[in-house]
C-alpha cells in the first residue's frame, strides 16, 4: 500500500453569543479535515484544530507531496521525515536533497498541526487495513472510557454564577466530572463562581479548574489556597505562558491541589521536562493541534513510566482509543459539555465514538469508525 494524495478541507462556523476564556475570545468554531488517500482505495481521516487555516492546508499539500509513495503503515518514518523539515539538515539547504528547504521558524505551530492531522489519518488507515478499531490496535480492551465535560466560558452580560447552572446541567445529563473555565475575573469573583458551581454539582462530582495561564507563581499559590475548601481535583494551565518547569515546581510544592499541564506544548521534548520536574500529576496533549497520535503515544508512554497520568485535551473521539489502551495510567478524555461549543465536530462525523452517562463509548468498526458527512463538510466550507 502506498500514499497517493493528501487533501485538506477547512471549515468554519460562527458561534453566537461569543464567549471568553481568561485569555481570548471565541466567536467561531473551526476545523480542518485531513484526508490521506492510498493506491488501494483506503482513505484515512484526521482533524486539525489551528490556524491560519490556509497556511495549514498549504503545508498539508506540501507534505502530501513529500510522503507520496510511502507506506502509510510506517507512521514513525513518515512522522520523522516531516518533522525533519523543521530544522536545518546536511545537504538540505535550498531543497538540494530533493526535499523542501527547511520550513520557516515562524510556521512551526502550523507545521506541527499539519503533521498532526496527517498522522491521525494514518492511524485510521492502519485500522481500516487490518480490520481493527484503533484502540484494539493499541492493545486496549475497554470499549468505553471515562470523560468529563468542560464549560463555564465567560459570556458578556451573564451573571458571574451562570456557570453553576451550566455545569449543574452537565451533571444532570450524566457526567461524573466537570471542568470550569476560570481566571478572568478578580480572585474574589472567581472564588464565588467556584463556590456556586460546587454547590450546583454536588459533593460527589469531580471538579477541575481550567485557568488558561492567568497567574504568576505567588498569586497562584494564594488562589490555590483560596479554592482548596471546594475540593478541586486539579488546576490546569495555572501559570503565565512564559513560566517554565522550575516555576511549576515552586507552585506544586506550595499548592494543596495537583497540577495539570502541557496541552500547548508542541512536542515530547518540552513535555518531557515538565514530567521530569515532578511538578505535574496529569499530562495533557492534543493530537489535533500538535504532531498527531504518534507523538501523543510517545508522551503517554513516557508519562506512564514516570507515574504521571495522561489526560488528553479535547477531541475525545480521537483520544479515547489511547485512553483505553493505557488503562489505569490514563485519567480520561475531555468532552464538550454542549454540542453547540463545536457544531462542526458533531455534524461532519457519523458513527465512531459516542457519549453517554459520563463515558465515551468506542466504536468497534475499523480505524476510528467514522464516516464523513460530505454535505456537512460543504456546509461549513471556509
Amino acid at each position: 500500500m502506498k500514499i497517493t494524495e493528501v487533501r485538506a478541507y477547512p471549515m468554519f462556523s460562527k458561534i453566537d453569543p461569543p464567549s471568553w476564556t481568561a485569555h481570548e475570545i471565541s466567536d467561531s468554531a473551526s476545523l480542518i479535515l485531513i484526508e490521506v488517500r492510498t493506491d488501494e482505495g483506503i482513505s484515512g481521516y484526521g482533524e486539525v484544530q489551528g490556524g491560519p487555516q490556509k497556511l495549514i492546508c498549504d503545508l498539508a499539500a506540501t507534505f502530501g507531496e513529500v510522503i507520496a509513495g510511502m507506506d502509510p503503515h510506517g507512521h514513525i518514518d513518515i512522522w520523522e521525515k516531516l518533522f525533519s523539515l523543521t530544522s536545518p539538515r546536511p545537504g538540505g539547504l535550498g531543497g538540494w536533497d530533493g526535499m523542501p528547504a527547511p520550513m520557516p521558524r515562524t510556521q512551526r505551530p502550523q507545521i506541527m498541526a499539519a503533521i498532526g492531522g496527517i498522522d491521525i489519518a494514518l492511524w485510521d488507515i492502519k485500522g481500516k487495513a487490518t480490520g481493527l478499531p484503533v484502540h484494539k490496535l493499541l492493545g486496549g480492551t475497554a470499549d468505553s472510557v471515562f470523560t468529563y465535560a468542560t464549560g463555564g466560558y465567560y459570556i458578556e452580560g451573564n451573571p458571574i454564577t451562570a456557570c453553576a447552572d451550566e455545569l449543574g446541567s452537565f451533571v444532570a445529563n450524566g457526567f461524573k466530572a466537570v471542568k470550569l473555565k476560570c481566571g478572568a475575573l478578580s480572585m474574589a469573583d472567581e472564588v464565588e463562581r467556584i463556590r456556586a458551581t460546587r454547590e450546583a454539582i454536588g459533593k460527589d462530582t469531580l471538579f477541575m479548574l481550567d485557568m488558561n495561564a492567568p497567574y504568576g507563581v505567588d498569586d497562584c499559590i494564594q488562589f490555590a489556597h483560596a479554592v482548596e475548601p471546594f475540593d478541586i481535583f486539579w488546576l490546569e494551565e495555572p501559570l503565565h505562558w512564559h513560566l517554565q518547569p522550575a516555576d511549576f515546581v515552586t507552585l506544586a510544592n506550595n499548592s494543596p491541589i495537583p497540577l495539570a499541564h502541557c496541552e500547548r506544548e508542541w512536542h515530547r521534548f518540552t513535555v518531557r521536562d515538565f514530567i521530569d520536574s515532578g511538578s505535574i500529576r496529569y499530562v495533557q496533549f492534543d493530537s489535533t493541534r500538535h504532531a498527531g497520535f504518534t507523538e501523543s503515544l510517545r508522551i503517554a508512554h513516557y508519562a506512564e513510566a514516570r507515574g504521571v497520568q495522561i489526560a488528553p485535551h479535547t477531541a475525545a473521539h480521537i483520544h479515547a482509543p489511547l485512553v483505553s489502551a493505557f488503562g489505569d495510567a490514563a485519567f480520561g478524555a475531555e468532552s464538550h459539555g454542549s454540542h453547540e461549543r463545536h457544531p462542526i465536530q458533531h455534524d461532519i462525523y457519523s458513527g465512531g465514538a459516542h457519549f453517554r452517562d459520563g463515558r465515551v463509548h468506542l466504536s468497534n468498526e475499523p480505524g476510528f469508525g467514522v464516516e464523513i458527512n460530505w454535505d456537512a463538510v460543504e456546509k461549513y466550507k471556509a
